[in-house]
């Protein structure tokens, strides 16, 4: 068994940079679509909506930049192009969202999405004996469940 600067298992860093990519790219369509929404949102709920995504773009903004970093930490190498997320990104993704409801319900199914991709790495990192990949999915589910809930109550 290969041994990484890290003392963890390099075949199982291999994959979880793999599966942080995926995460990354996932975050990166997230970014970009609370980016629309927060330009884009009309209606009664301006306001409320407009600084609510803007929180949510400043978040996902740290959030890419913390898996890239962790991506780097385990020795990997952070995707960095459009054609690379879009390839692996199951996020939906939102076009010209000007209507509340559908904006808050984008939030929620991207979300739903993330919480399900960071789980799967929070059992690998598990696995591999990765702290430091751990803490970070623990930190970013209980984060991303309140919100979550959040925007659920806020759909009724």
């Amino acid at each position: 068994m290969a041994i990484s600067i890290l003392g963890l298992d390099k075949n199982k860093t291999e994959e979880l940079v793999k599966e942080l990519n995926t995460l990354l790219a996932n975050f990166q369509v997230y970014y970009q679509n609370a980016r629309g929404l927060h330009w884009n949102i009309k209606g009664k709920n301006f306001f409320e909506l407009h600084l609510k995504f803007e929180e949510f773009y400043t978040d996902a903004q740290e959030k890419v930049d913390l898996i890239a970093e962790r991506i780097l930490t385990l020795q990997g190498t952070p995707l960095h192009t459009f054609a690379d997320y879009e390839a692996l990104a199951s996020v939906p993704v939102g076009k010209d969202i000007s209507n509340d409801e559908q904006a808050v319900k984008l939030i929620v199914d991207s979300l739903a999405e993330l919480l399900k991709i960071e789980r799967a790495i929070l059992e690998l990192s598990d696995e591999a004996d990765d702290e430091g990949t751990n803490s970070m999915m623990s930190d970013f589910i209980s984060e991303q469940e309140k919100t979550l809930w959040m925007m659920n109550a806020w759909l009724g």
